[in-house]
């Protein structure tokens, strides 16, 4: 409310709050006004103005959020009503304070039990929000708008969410004899859209296809596929991204191709794929209780001596379900044979046939 009154040289005043200012418009401030060093925002009327940040809020989902709103001068905001809304198409309540108490009956239901004021400093004209438990759809703009009944005024604030998503699941989706492999990595729960990358064992990126992502309420999810060469070292990552922050997971590309053969299949034809050391690893997956395979060719692999020991171990197990086994053009040599020879001969061998 703004009084006026004469003194006694017949001199018009204005009076503000407790200030007394001339009676031109000379001190009247615009709506929108930025502060020297650029850091505030600041919105009002003619007797107080409400203070907020310059430029967007970064949370991350999962964290506590504190959204800042305030008197200037630091008056008492006690007495008032400091009203929380998002703005999305009509506005939506999330946090009222009037007549010195919460009242939020008719709050959105997706912020029950996540909002609070600093009520000790409602004093100073300290009117922040407290936002619990962030969630990504907690993204967007809200309004802060303090009351007193003379006057009025808001600020917005603008709240952006980053969500880290799962660690990424690569999957082996298909492979044919002449080396080739397709793999998939997937991951969830990301905000905004990651960024997928595969890489090779020196780090260097590797070409892949357009990424698949979908949306929904919790965030981007995404999936990717690659198809790679074989070679003796496949390691690959696929590391997914958003500005600073990656998860990343590493795969080792024959052996999980091995690994996803003997558990799929009764009948497995490896023939040609050039396993050398690997095939110890390939040996030792024929005792995991998921390998249902019975029927293995393993023609032309380059297996050496040393798979020939977990071999033995393999056909002296229990878990083993092996029945054919073809090891034709490999080196085994004669040590090899001895230890093939001592795992026949148990009587817990279920072998048929050997080649």
């Amino acid at each position: 409310m703004v009084m006026k009154s004469e003194d006694r040289k017949g001199e018009e005043v204005s009076c503000v709050g407790f200030e007394i200012l001339p009676s031109d418009d000379s001190w009247r401030r615009p709506a929108l006004e930025e502060t020297e060093n650029g850091t505030e925002r600041i919105l009002g009327g003619d007797q107080f103005q409400v203070v907020g940040p310059a430029g967007p809020f970064i949370a991350v989902a999962g964290e506590d959020l504190v959204l800042p709103c305030s008197l200037k001068p630091n008056i008492s905001a006690v007495d008032m009503t400091v009203e929380w809304s998002r703005l999305h198409g009509s506005d939506t309540l999330v946090h009222l304070y009037t007549e010195h108490e919460d009242r939020n009956e008719k709050q959105s239901q997706s912020y029950r039990g996540r909002t609070a004021l600093f009520k000790e400093e409602l004093q100073k004209g300290n009117t922040s929000l407290k936002l619990s438990r962030v969630r990504v759809s907690d993204e967007g703009q809200y309004k802060c708008l303090i009351d007193n009944k003379n006057w009025q005024g808001d600020v917005t604030v603008e709240v952006i969410v980053e969500a880290v998503g799962t660690e990424p699941v690569i999957t082996v989706t298909g492979c044919d004899y002449s080396g080739r492999r397709s793999l998939s990595c997937e991951s969830t729960g990301w905000n905004p859209e990651p960024l997928v990358l595969w890489l090779d064992s020196e780090g260097e990126i590797l070409p892949a296809e357009a990424t698949q992502t979908d949306e929904d309420t919790e965030g981007f999810n995404v999936k990717q596929r690659v198809i790679v060469q074989d070679s003796d070292a496949n390691r690959l990552r696929c590391r997914v991204t958003i500005r600073d922050r990656m998860r990343e997971t590493e795969i080792f590309i024959p052996l999980a191709f091995v690994q996803e053969v003997l558990s799929a299949h009764k009948e497995a034809d490896m023939s040609g794929i050039k396993l050398k050391n690997l095939g110890v690893e390939l040996c030792a997956e024929l005792k995991n209780p998921r390998c249902i395979v019975e029927k293995l060719r393993l023609f032309d692999c380059k297996l050496t001596e040393k798979s020939c020991g977990v071999l033995a171990s393999v056909l002296r197990s229990n878990s083993s379900s092996l029945k054919f086994l073809d090891l034709g053009w490999n080196d085994l040599y004669d040590s090899g044979v001895e230890k093939l020879s001592a795992g026949l001969e148990s009587p817990d061998c279920k072998l048929e046939t050997l080649w």
